[in-house]
């Protein structure tokens, strides 16, 4: 699905490159978590997929990447939003119209389709994203959790075969939080979307993502699965990364020769406690 091959890029006036010499694969259907301090270029390697980086953000870019086939160089942001969608961390900045109908037709009437065709993927859209009923409502007064999802459906109604999401339920309350990131695993699971997720809610992706990769200060220094990246708590914690509970302690076992493996979650802690106490 996306291919970036020895991707570095440096923002206009920049001293430092953002991304330096990235490698990277997604697989179709995959559920690919980012993870990374501030700074170390998690946001830019997501504007990249969907053309924004080069074409609207300018700046110093070598190498390639390409979505199903496309260099991201040569296609449009408009043809790439067709394959991409993007999520970003402030739903207020991308919601701009009156209603929440209107809100997710207003890219389809763009593409120029037929009206049919447009209330069928508002329907499933709104349906799919737990916004059904909502239609006439004016998004500023929906919640937090309601106005990311219904960034989500205005997204999900051009039918993305990828959906990036960057630090999504950063500026949700907790109820919001688990709203967003059950959708996301639901059209993973369910709708088998692409997922691209940079969120700090490390539990979450220990949980449901299928592989990790990580950045630092431009750099992609670790991937593989959750369990493999997170074994690594030493080394994630001096990169200043957010360690699930469970995983630090069982980190802390480890280091006492208690445990075997630090990367449990807490059903598997309290199993490897319990048989630990038992002999």
């Amino acid at each position: 699905m996306i291919r970036v091959e020895e991707l570095s890029f440096k923002y206009t006036g920049a001293k430092e490159y953002s991304l330096k010499n990235i490698n990277l694969k997604v697989k179709k259907g995959e559920f690919l978590g980012i993870l990374g301090a501030s700074g170390s270029g998690k946001s830019t390697l997501c504007l990249t997929f969907n053309g924004i980086i080069p074409h609207s953000i300018k700046g110093e870019f070598n190498g390639n990447v390409f979505v199903q086939g496309y260099n991201t160089k040569e296609a449009s942001v408009a043809e790439l939003s067709k394959l991409v969608g993007l999520v970003l961390q402030n739903p207020d900045s991308q919601l701009f119209n009156m209603t929440v109908e209107e809100e997710v037709a207003f890219s389809l009437e763009n593409l120029g389709l037929d009206v049919e065709e447009i209330r069928r993927r508002v329907y499933w859209s709104l349906k799919i994203t737990g916004l059904e009923g909502l239609e006439n409502e004016f998004p500023p007064n929906l919640s937090g959790g309601q106005k990311q999802r219904l960034v989500i459906a205005s997204v999900l109604a051009m039918k993305p075969q990828i959906l990036v999401l960057d630090e999504p339920t950063s500026q949700l309350d907790p109820l919001g939080r688990e709203q967003v990131l059950s959708l996301i695993t639901l059209l993973n699971k369910e709708q088998s979307i692409t997922i691209i997720l940079v969120e700090h809610n490390t539990e979450y992706l220990f949980d449901f993502a299928d592989r990790l990769i990580v950045l630092d200060k431009g750099e992609l220094v670790m991937e593989g699965k959750p369990r493999e990246v997170f074994e690594e708590a030493g080394f994630l914690r001096n990169l200043g990364i957010k360690i699930p509970t469970s995983v630090k302690i069982g980190a802390e076992l480890k280091k006492k020769g208690l445990l075997e493996r630090a990367a449990l979650n807490d059903r598997e802690l309290v199993d490897a406690i319990r048989t630990f106490l038992k002999g």
